[in-house]
């Protein structure tokens, strides 16, 4: 199985001002954070992409277009399914005073969940007040699987991948831990950031060799490397290919390092107003989220 190679090396999904239409791109500056770009209101400027992000023929073409609006990389649509791994950082689960795991710890988020750079995450109703439900940050490397990938080994298994981007697995540590809701406490409809670009997998030769962190209200509270990966991004693949098939398009969220909000004393958890990023090295570059409470309607009693 040889890797796959596409032509790009760091794509993005956007809106573009001269078509007012949704696009796929490689960023005209090969340097250029985009996310810090986007927030800072700098323009953008990216070569125009034709074909699917998962045919390693689509075209670079030499077409200019300017982004009005970074979306997601991918859509809802294209990811169709979110699996995630908990307690992946030796140094996290130090901090939460938890045994490290056997093997891989693995939840799914509803895709219903996913947004995009500079979108609000939202704290819905059934989850506030925000001092009992702690809503908390992780950030996370966060891989594409580009081809079908069944009963994969640890050797061949980088092969499947198509890219890499940054997640933040916005968890409410009330329901995780309290209710033992992991599933749920996880899936909240617009709570889980993702881009703010892929970065092809032969661009990223070895992904245990990555900075990452999270900066909220311009504190920085995560600041880990992969190579503290538990289970690293080969183990991972494979474990979860055996006798699974992992569709393309499909993403893994890989855990987080130590840093985490609910562990501290006393607890940090996130609120309405909060400004959040997550970062992580390699050309992906930062993705920034508002936090919002959710208003309205009287939510359930629990």
């Amino acid at each position: 199985m040889s890797p796959i190679r596409t032509q790009w090396t760091r794509l993005i999904r956007f809106v573009a001002a001269e078509t007012a239409q949704i696009h796929i791109g490689e960023p005209v500056d090969s340097k250029l954070d985009i996310g810090l770009a986007i927030h800072q209101k700098k323009p953008v400027k990216a070569y125009e992409i034709v074909g699917s992000a998962f045919d390693p023929a689509a075209q670079v073409t030499k077409n200019v277009l300017t982004v009005k609006q970074l979306l997601a990389p991918l859509s809802r649509e294209e990811v169709g399914l979110v699996r995630c791994l908990g307690l992946n950082y030796a140094d996290h689960a130090a901090e939460a005073n938890l045994a490290a795991p056997a093997y891989p710890v693995l939840f799914y988020k509803p895709t219903t969940s996913l947004i995009g750079p500079e979108v609000p995450v939202t704290i819905p109703k059934h989850v506030q007040p925000v001092e009992k439900h702690l809503p908390d940050y992780e950030v996370e490397l966060t891989v594409v699987i580009g081809k079908a990938a069944k009963n994969v080994s640890e050797a061949d298994a980088l092969d499947y991948v198509l890219a890499y981007t940054v997640g933040n697995d916005i968890s409410f540590r009330y329901h995780q831990m309290a209710v033992s809701q992991w599933n749920f406490s996880k899936g909240y409809d617009n709570t889980t950031p993702i881009g703010p670009c892929l970065v092809a997998a032969h661009a990223i030769p070895d992904p245990q060799k990555l900075s990452l962190k999270t900066v909220v209200n311009g504190k920085t509270v995560q600041d880990g490397t992969t190579s503290d990966q538990i289970f690293n991004v080969r183990q991972t693949v494979a474990f979860l290919s055996q006798g699974t098939t992992l569709l393309p398009g499909s993403i893994i969220m890989t855990g987080t390092p130590k840093g985490v909000g609910f562990v501290k004393k006393p607890p940090v958890y996130l609120k309405d107003g909060d400004d959040m990023s997550v970062w992580l090295a390699g050309g992906i570059g930062t993705l920034y989220n508002p936090v919002v409470e959710e208003r309205g309607s009287e939510k359930a009693k629990l």
